[in-house]
């Protein structure tokens, strides 16, 4: 499951293919259209909740909101069903996407990250990123990406600094899980289920603020 970009999105996979998926794009729902989803998966494959024996989240970044009605959820589950509980990159499950729709690297991808920014990282190819998450301002990172490919939603809301924008533009549960499938059956570590948000969230305590107390 993902829920670190506008797009919630919950899969079902045997190891060896997507046998379910759901997605909905609604950065306002999170937590109203999350576990449906896992429902409407669960009934579309024909099994129930206790047949899981894993579970993968997307990590982000994102905001803070969104990311951790995925992660709160996926860490419930995994305590209920005594199953483990792997975290992926987000942008990497945009990447791998990207790849199975044919792009070759290298290129780069970008997802909203408000405040007039984009998360974003790069990639040699479909499975290999170079280097960490980032947020940035489009501009201050179009010439380091000239040239290249852009996937995401991010590189769609700025087309003048990444003009070679591709698809798809939203994370797909469906690729998450299949390039996690992919990782253990090779041996590979995934990540902690754990938040990666870049920056502070947007809801802070005030600083210098008066303190009342009745006389």
């Amino acid at each position: 499951m993902d829920t670190a970009t506008p797009a919630v999105t919950v899969a079902l996979h045997d190891g060896a293919s997507v046998i379910a998926s759901s997605g909905q794009v609604d950065a306002r729902r999170h937590g109203e259209l999350l576990l449906p989803a896992v429902d409407r998966v669960l009934a579309e494959a024909g099994v129930k909740l206790d047949a899981v024996t894993g579970v993968v989240a997307g990590v982000g970044p994102g905001p803070y909101t969104g990311l951790r009605v995925g992660l709160v959820t996926a860490a419930t589950f995994g305590s209920a069903l005594s199953v483990p509980v792997h975290g992926l990159c987000t942008l990497d499950g945009l990447a791998y996407a990207a790849g199975q729709g044919g792009l070759e690297g290298p290129f780069a991808v970008a997802t909203d990250a408000r405040r007039k920014e984009v998360y974003w990282a790069r990639y040699e190819d479909a499975r290999t990123r170079t280097g960490d998450p980032a947020v940035d301002r489009p501009a201050d990172i179009a010439e380091a990406l000239a040239g290249l490919p852009v996937v995401g939603a991010g590189a769609v809301l700025y087309p003048d600094a990444f003009p070679d924008a591709r698809g798809p533009e939203h994370v797909a549960a469906g690729a998450l899980a299949a390039l996690a499938a992919e990782r253990l059956a090779a041996g590979e570590e995934l990540l902690e289920p754990q938040p990666l948000y870049l920056r502070r969230p947007d809801a802070q305590v005030p600083k210098n603020y008066k303190v009342v107390t009745p006389k």
